[in-house]
């Protein structure tokens, strides 16, 4: 009898202090900062902030958006990989911090995989090969062929050493066979200028870049360096398409938050963007700035990604020996 009373009396106390304790606080509460490694204005901060409104007006909370550019998005990498593991700072990443500068530069604050916890993947912007209108080829076959009967006599410009562009000419030349002329640049813009003006026959250019030159007919489009068509350019065909098969050489986005997010913050996070990215208006957005969507939304799509895309451009940077920084 003692030891009944006893337990109902344990289980009364239990309920009283479980009815004590305050609500667990729904996330989020307070303000999130989604952290752009590059300055204000361009491509990357236009999507940034558009993608912050769209998750704003739907987890009730502001989503603030702060830049801070450097040494090829490390900066920003690093800040977010020493915030509060609490889904309130995050980074709108691209391949440099998330993929490729772990190969570029001998020391790093962070680990694209062991600092982070994905989010999601928003998607890609695929380069494109150009040529001058004058060029006589027309297709990526065609290119292939000219370039090898005229060794050495052609170059590309690209928009800097380590860069997109750049590796993407690179494993254009492991895997055709070709010997295509590296020409840097110090950005993209004066790698198009000597394009259009005759200064190299042909460049490397993000589809975004590229597209209103193509339209324009200051140059012309050979081939985009995805694994799909980008809807800026639909009638361009991949590098696939033509017979490289595997070429895929993007710069992706993706969001990513410090390393030790609780799940369920992951999981919401993830499922609000997720929606972000079936609204129309974010549809168009990206479908205007040239960028394939992910063909997943899991956030363990943008691990995997990661994953295989660090050693394959670790094997081109060694390939050609770029020097780390």
């Amino acid at each position: 009898m003692f030891s009944k009373v006893l337990a109902q009396c344990a289980a009364a106390i239990g309920v009283a202090m479980l009815s004590a304790l305050p609500a667990q606080a729904q996330f989020p509460e307070r303000p999130i900062k989604l952290v752009i490694p590059f300055t204000a204005g361009g491509p990357t901060d236009a999507l940034g902030r558009a993608l912050a409104g769209a998750m704003q007006s739907r987890i009730g909370q502001p989503v603030v958006v702060e830049n801070k550019a450097g040494a090829g998005g490390n900066i920003a990498a690093d800040f977010v990989s020493n915030a509060a593991p609490d889904g309130y700072t995050l980074m709108l990443g691209t391949s440099g911090p998330l993929v490729i500068n772990v190969s570029l530069y001998k020391k790093l604050a962070y680990d694209p995989i062991k600092s982070f916890d994905p989010i999601i993947m928003i998607g890609a912007l695929p380069n494109v090969i150009v040529a001058h209108p004058s060029f006589p080829a027309k297709t990526i076959a065609e290119l292939v062929a000219y370039s090898k009967a005229h060794k050495g006599a052609l170059s590309f410009s690209h928009a800097g050493v380590g860069g997109s562009t750049h590796l993407a000419g690179v494993m254009f030349n492991q895997q055709t066979g070709t010997d295509l002329v590296q020409v840097a640049y110090r950005g993209a813009s004066q790698a198009m200028q000597d394009l259009i003006g005759g200064q190299v026959q042909l460049s490397i250019l993000d589809v975004y870049l590229a597209a209103p030159q193509v339209k324009a007919g200051t140059m012309k489009a050979l081939g985009v360096t995805a694994g799909r068509r980008t809807p800026i350019m639909p009638d361009v065909p991949t590098l696939d398409e033509q017979g490289i098969k595997g070429f895929d050489s993007s710069v992706i986005f993706g969001i990513v938050a410090p390393k030790g997010t609780p799940a369920d913050i992951v999981a919401k996070l993830n499922a609000t963007l997720a929606a972000v990215l079936d609204d129309p208006a974010t549809k168009m957005l990206l479908d205007n700035q040239g960028i394939v969507r992910a063909p997943s939304t899991d956030a363990a799509y943008l691990s995997q990604y990661m994953s295989t895309e660090i050693p394959k451009w670790r094997d081109v940077i060694k390939s050609v020996g770029i020097e780390q920084q």
